[in-house]
């Protein structure tokens, strides 16, 4: 898992090199039986691995050696520089990511987060952002690398390098390549007001990354050092950790892994990886490219829409913007499942044809708050679909209302309580 300087972009999310352990495991039994459909092009054959004597075990500089080799070996690229793992007990990880979370993620940007999550009905009234992803992150982070300082991590919680560690190596290894190459700093993931584009491209990262991993995998450890694998993956306290967040937050610490996994074998299924190494000079913009890989063949980029600049002196005295971002096709379409309660097929089909959004919390005077989200759609019939979700998951809001201010173009205004969604709508010329 990449270091996103712990959290960065809108949506805080693992270190942009962080390996989750669950995701580790999805990525690994996909790619594996086949799931994911098309023959890969084809992998170089490692070298078998002789261990020693019966009770003699690999030492770990010599561990790590022959994977870094092994990795660059299937991944086809060499090393440019050294780089040295430091090994993380759990208690430690737990103290690395507390020690920078603030420094990396400014309060305002939390508190703001929250209040949007909140108001739009995917995190609890009550619930700590901050708690629940610190308590999130070390219970699922298996390593991580940070391209800011090229420092490697790998957690082990029995100090000794097991298959756990070994995959977690071969895959932080993977990110220090991409950055020597690539420049992982140029994806941009840390941009606090483009939170789509920020987890589509980190999908690339993290794709490349697990396909690379799960191809190690299945022909570095023996069998029972797979089954080992999967078995620790399943640990009964980090499953239970993971499954009492909130749905929105889990599912976007697994996108990254899951559909950037997608998204990736199908590049390097047709054209290998060299075809992967030159979409870093053309990352994908948005979840929508990573949804839809054809539409990143086709180069179909976000339609720009903006929030008014003079939105807060609009509203009166005491009003601020205090967040603007961009959803995208991936967090809409969580907002009409998780928030409107519509099926799978419903909210994906509602939240497909999306062509760019923008979203803003405005904050005001007494603890007032109110949330925009100005979005344009492919086609009319693209539009329709959404307003019609959009509806539905509006009406499960206390506060909230859907317009159309003309055919492509749909909006949603949530607030504090029913004046301030009608101040913010007639401000933005939505009220009739």
């Amino acid at each position: 898992m990449l270091n996103d300087r712990v959290t960065g972009g809108r949506r805080t999310r693992p270190p942009i090199g962080a390996l989750v352990v669950v995701a580790s495991a999805i990525a690994l039994v996909a790619t594996g039986c086949g799931i994911l459909g098309g023959a890969p092009a084809p992998t170089p054959t490692l070298p078998l691995y002789s261990p020693g004597p019966t009770g003699t075990p690999e030492p770990p500089a010599q561990v790590y050696a022959r994977i870094e080799q092994e990795v660059q070996l299937i991944r086809g690229l060499t090393a440019l520089a050294p780089v040295n793992p430091k090994i993380l007990s759990t208690a430690d990880l737990s103290t690395e990511l507390r020690s920078r979370f603030d420094k990396d993620n400014p309060p305002e940007l939390i508190a703001g987060q929250q209040q949007l999550y909140q108001d739009l009905g995917l995190l609890p009234a009550n619930a700590s952002l901050k708690d629940l992803l610190l308590a999130m992150l070390t219970s699922q982070v298996a390593g991580f690398y940070r391209p800011d300082t090229k420092e490697m991590f790998v957690v082990s919680q029995t100090g000794e390098i097991g298959p756990t560690e070994q995959v977690s190596f071969a895959h932080e290894y993977d990110h220090a390549l991409q950055d020597q190459h690539f420049d992982l700093t140029k994806l941009g993931t840390d941009a606090t007001d483009q939170g789509d584009r920020s987890i589509a491209r980190l999908s690339l990262a993290e794709g490349d990354a697990t396909l690379l991993m799960s191809d190690w995998a299945q022909q570095g450890l023996t069998p029972v050092q797979m089954l080992q694998l999967l078995q620790g993956s399943t640990d009964p306290a980090s499953t239970a950790v993971l499954n009492s967040m909130p749905p929105y937050l889990k599912d976007n610490l697994l996108f990254p892994y899951t559909s950037g996994l997608a998204f990736v074998q199908g590049i390097q299924t047709s054209g290998g990886w060299p075809a992967v190494d030159k979409v870093y000079a053309t990352p994908p913009d948005s979840s929508e490219q990573i949804l839809h890989p054809q539409k990143y063949a086709d180069r179909e980029e976000p339609v720009a829409v903006s929030i008014p600049a003079d939105l807060a002196s609009r509203l009166g005295a005491g009003w601020k913007v205090t967040l603007q971002d961009t959803l995208g096709e991936f967090t809409l379409r969580e907002w009409l499942q998780i928030t409107g309660g519509l099926p799978t097929d419903t909210s994906g089909e509602g939240a497909a044809g999306w062509g760019g959004d923008r979203v803003a919390l405005v904050e005001g005077p007494g603890g007032a708050s109110g949330v925009a989200i100005l979005s344009k759609w492919d086609t009319t019939a693209d539009a329709d679909q959404f307003e019609a979700a959009a509806r539905t998951t509006a009406g499960k809001l206390p506060h909230a209302d859907v317009f159309r201010p003309d055919p492509s173009s749909v909006s949603v205004i949530v607030g504090s309580d029913d004046s301030i969604r009608a101040r913010l709508a007639n401000v933005l010329s939505l009220a009739g």
